[in-house]
């Protein structure tokens, strides 16, 4: 029930996903908003499957208190079903702070992680880069990005397969001086635990991938994330109004369609899916809350790759040996 499209858009990639993906899901919601919108494709009803939850958190409702009092909302049910045998992930593109707020609460943290991350895989020149935190944890402490750290270089490793990936730190500028105290302790504790660190990066490198693991705390990762997106929509705005200017640079432009169409695919974040909340005890997928129905059925696709890698037990394993 969550996200700009609900419930079509959601209802229409999960129909997607089990054609193509070899997954069986489970729908939580409304059931006869639900139904109502499955009777309009055909699909292999063994792998869909229809909870009802009799109560819907809005995307503007504060999170613990809507957490605390909605207990049958679609993503309280669909946390606490993760807890329960046959159940491997749950995804969501509802409300993040309510998704974060159920997850900590009903799952726990991992052993030897205090808060929760959101990681982002995010396009650069090369492949591309994870960035977290971009939204779970604003006020976080020095540890706590020590902490995101290590899950990070455990997602990039597992899911990416870059061997040894690069962390670095995202700062106003690159000297060891720079910073703020609290940037300035985090340096000198990930400098001390990791093997791979390559220091501060400034904001102009994030997608130049210079390294594999940006690191920031959850305010300033969520700036950089929405700035990112909406740069990228009026870039190709102002460029189609221009284009539409000159007889010449509309040929120009059919000329270049498929080169234009796979610059736009790269950089759309419906082609990534969803964000993975780390930290908590089981596989959490969170989705773009515009997500269209191409996005729904790749974030299935994402936390698919996350269930074949077992990452939360490489996490685990990982971060108690630090």
């Amino acid at each position: 029930m969550g996200g700009d499209y609900a419930p079509a858009a959601i209802v229409e990639g999960v129909v997607d996903a089990i054609k193509e993906l070899d997954v069986n899901v489970v729908l939580i919601g409304l059931q006869d908003q639900v139904e109502a919108q499955l009777q309009k494709y055909s699909y292999p009803p063994e792998r869909l499957s229809v909870m009802h939850a009799p109560e819907v958190i809005s995307m503007h409702e504060a999170a613990t208190i809507s957490v605390r009092k909605k207990r049958h909302s679609s993503i309280t049910l669909g946390v606490k079903l993760l807890k329960e045998p046959g159940f491997d992930a749950f995804i969501s593109a509802g409300n993040t702070g309510a998704v974060v707020a159920a997850s900590t609460v009903h799952l726990g943290m991992l052993p030897g992680v205090e808060r929760p991350g959101i990681g982002l895989l995010i396009p650069q020149l090369n492949g591309f880069s994870f960035i977290i935190d971009v939204g779970a944890n604003s006020e976080a402490k020095a540890k706590h990005l020590l902490q995101s750290s290590l899950m990070a270089v455990v997602y990039v490793r597992e899911v990416l397969g870059v061997q040894n990936p690069r962390v670095g730190i995202l700062n106003i500028g690159e000297e060891e001086s720079k910073g703020n105290d609290f940037v300035k302790e985090t340096h000198r504790m990930m400098a001390a635990r990791l093997a791979n660190f390559v220091g501060n990066i400034e904001a102009n490198d994030i997608f130049s991938g210079r390294c594999d693991c940006i690191i920031c705390d959850g305010f300033t990762g969520n700036i950089v994330i929405k700035v990112s997106e909406h740069l990228m929509e009026s870039a190709g705005t102002l460029i189609k109004r221009e284009i539409k200017k000159s007889k010449i640079a509309q040929l120009g432009a059919f000329l270049m369609r498929n080169q234009l169409k796979q610059v736009l695919r790269h950089a759309d974040y419906s082609e990534y899916g969803g964000a993975p909340l780390l930290g908590v005890n089981g596989l959490v997928m969170i989705s773009h809350g515009r997500s269209n129905p191409k996005a729904i059925k790749n974030a299935i696709r994402a936390t698919l790759r996350e269930i074949e890698h077992n990452i939360i037990s490489t996490m685990i394993k990982e971060i108690s040996s630090k």
